[in-house]
Order: structure tokens, then C-alpha cells, then sequence
């Protein structure tokens, strides 16, 4: 541990970021790209053996292409964060609504009681000759039993108004459940149509990316994929020349240690939007279920994440924190420590270790602080 700081004070070297990948992973075995979080000076890669020429006039370049299926993925990616957090509100009032029904049914319950009650008492009134309690007792013979009948008239009165009153409380929070059960229902509705709205649109913004992809020859596949490569790796070594490695030391917590577990043991599994696993896993699917597995629930959501969770800066953050990405907040990371992450790409890309400077940073969010 002791070489592993000098190793950071001096720059952080290739060294420690290998270290890195050999605590969490074997590369080749799980599948990780094993470039993208190159220290600075990290060769690049040679492009691959036969890599098309330059794209004939009115044509897109590879690199065009790249970007644009990038894009069209990333929208996917908020789309993906907006169908999560309608799903995650629709449980969470389909539960309210389940709630709200069950004391519909005690209130409706309790009236019938409290009615019931309020019928014997009038029959019991009926069977004395229809008399006031009042009347009854001004024409009792005896001082003993006028007392002892003011004492129950005092008694049933109270009674009385308490039913009274509580017929009452009971019938306004009926009306109340009945109201808020109905409010519910139409956010449901809206949550039904914003669902089916996101998720229209990540299967379309997923359709044109793979539609792209797939009029590529083969061997424009393997160059996409080492130009997307690359740019990752370049937006890795500008984040680690900044030095900002030299400023992160934290240690992880306990928790954060055992999100890290999961997360290192999801590597190699697939994306898929709207995951929680154990297949496959979203960005945030990944990310809460890891904490989840570490004994704190976090929200469902990158966006909520960003919104609910203590920001950290960058220069405190460390291992087990999460990274929010984007201007848009739709895409999150786990920080494992030496400058990288394990996250859930993208569709057609599996959870994987890389940079964490490989995308632009929002924001670093702390769900154990």
C-alpha cells in the first residue's frame, strides 16, 4: 500500500492502474477492454490489420459514425433513466394504492360497526317507551337511584357523542382515502404513458445505433470499435494529466468495499435497459443493487442518485463512491480506486472496468456519508 501512494505522488504510473485490474479482474477472462484507463504516456493501441482508407467524398468517416451511434446510445441511456424512474414511482404508488384500498375497507368496516352500535342504542331508547333519558330520571321515586341514573346519563351522553364523533372522523378520512386513492390512480396512468413513452424511444434510439452498426464490414466493426477505444483512453490520460490522482487518497468503508464485491463479480455480464440482474444490468440497475448488496438502498436512478445522494468533490472521493455522468446525469460508475471504474456500458457492451475519466464528470455522489 505504502508503494502504491509513492507510485500516485509521483503521477500515478502504469504500474498501479495494472495493479488495479489484477485486484479486481483478469482481463482477458472477463472481457474488459483493458485500455480505457491508460496513464498518461500509455501507448495507443495500433489500429486494426486492414482498417478501411479514408471515406470516399459526401460520405461519413468511421469516426462520424462512431459519434453518432455514441449519441444515439447515450439518448437511449436518458430514456433508459426516465422508463426507471417512472417504473420505480409506479411501485411505489401501486404500493400506496394497495395501502390506501386496505383502509378504505377498515373505514368502511368501522362505520358499519359504529352504525350497528348507534341502532342499539336507539332500540334500547325505543324498548323504555321512547322516554329521554332526561324524563326517566326526573320521574325516579328515589334520591339513591336519581344519582346513580344522573351518573349513567352523564355516561351514555358522552357515549353517544363520542360515537357520534367518531361516525364522523371515520366517514372524513374515507373521503380522504377514497380522494388520495384516486390521485394516485391518475398519476399511475401518467407514469403508464411516460413508460411506454421512454421506453418507444430507447427501442428506437437503439434500432438506428444498431442499424448503423450493422452496414459496416467487419472490419469497420473492429476499427469502430478500437476508435471508441481510443477516445476513451485519450479522455483518460487528459482527467489523470491534471494530476487530480494526486489529491485522491480516501480508503474505502466498509460498505463501500462490499458494493465493490458485487460490482467486480457483475463484470462480464450484460447490458440490458431497464436491469436489475442477476443476468444483466443497467448503469444505475448496477450501481444501486450493488449498494443494495452492501445493506444501503439507494435510489433507482442515475438522476436520483444525483439528487438525493451527498455530492463529494472529486479530490475526496474514494473507492465505493458513485460517479455521475454528463450534463444530463444519465449515465453512473462505481469508483473502485486508482482512477477507475467498474459500470454498465451501453447495449452490445457488458459491465466492464475502465477510466474514470473516460467520460465527462458531473458529479461524485456518496451513498454511505
Amino acid at each position: 500500500m505504502g508503494t502504491v501512494k509513492r507510485v500516485r505522488r509521483r503521477g500515478v504510473s502504469a504500474l498501479t492502474l495494472l495493479c488495479a485490474m489484477a485486484v479486481l479482474a483478469s482481463a482477458p477472462a472477463l472481457g474488459l477492454t483493458g485500455t480505457a484507463y491508460a496513464a498518461p504516456g500509455a501507448p495507443t493501441s495500433p489500429a486494426a490489420p486492414g482498417a478501411p482508407t479514408a471515406p470516399e467524398p459526401g460520405t461519413k468517416s468511421l469516426e462520424q459514425v462512431r459519434k453518432e451511434i455514441d449519441e444515439l446510445y447515450r439518448q437511449a441511456g436518458t430514456a433508459t433513466d426516465a422508463y426507471n424512474q417512472a417504473e420505480s414511482e409506479t411501485k411505489a404508488q401501486s404500493e400506496r394504492v394497495v395501502e390506501l384500498a386496505k383502509q378504505v375497507a377498515a373505514g368502511r368496516e368501522r362505520i358499519t360497526s359504529l352504525k350497528e352500535r348507534a341502532g342499539a342504542a336507539a332500540r334500547a331508547q325505543y324498548r323504555s317507551s321512547g322516554l329521554p333519558p332526561g324524563a326517566r330520571l326526573a320521574l325516579s321515586g328515589s334520591p339513591s337511584q336519581y344519582l346513580d341514573g344522573a351518573d349513567r346519563l352523564r355516561q351514555g351522553e358522552k357515549a353517544t357523542a363520542d360515537l357520534l364523533a367518531e361516525l364522523n372522523r371515520t366517514q372524513n378520512d374515507l373521503q380522504r382515502y377514497s380522494k388520495d386513492a384516486s390521485a394516485l390512480w391518475r398519476q399511475l396512468e401518467a407514469n403508464r404513458v411516460k413508460k411506454e413513452t421512454a421506453k418507444k424511444e430507447i427501442e428506437e434510439k437503439i434500432k438506428a445505433a444498431q442499424e448503423l452498426e450493422s452496414k459496416l464490414e467487419a472490419e469497420e466493426k473492429a476499427r469502430l470499435l478500437q476508435l471508441e477505444q481510443d477516445a476513451q483512453r485519450q479522455a483518460q490520460t487528459a482527467w489523470l494529466s491534471s494530476g487530480v490522482l494526486k489529491e485522491i487518497n480516501g480508503a474505502a468503508s466498509e460498505a463501500g468495499k462490499a458494493a465493490i464485491r458485487f460490482a467486480t463479480a457483475q463484470v462480464g455480464k450484460p447490458y440490458e435497459w431497464g436491469a436489475v440482474g442477476p443476468r444483466s444490468y443497467d448503469c444505475s440497475g448496477l450501481t444501486s443493487q450493488a449498494w443494495l448488496a452492501a445493506g444501503r438502498g439507494i435510489p433507482r436512478t442515475s438522476q436520483e442518485q444525483l439528487r438525493l445522494l451527498p455530492k463529494v468533490a472529486i479530490k475526496d472521493m474514494r473507492p465505493g463512491d458513485l460517479i455521475i455522468y454528463f450534463d444530463d446525469a444519465s449515465h453512473v460508475a462505481l469508483y473502485v480506486g486508482d482512477g477507475a471504474i467498474i459500470h454498465a456500458p451501453r447495449p452490445g457492451r457488458n459491465i466492464t472496468l475502465a477510466g474514470a475519466g473516460s467520460m465527462p464528470i458531473k458529479a461524485v455522489v456518496r451513498p454511505d456519508a
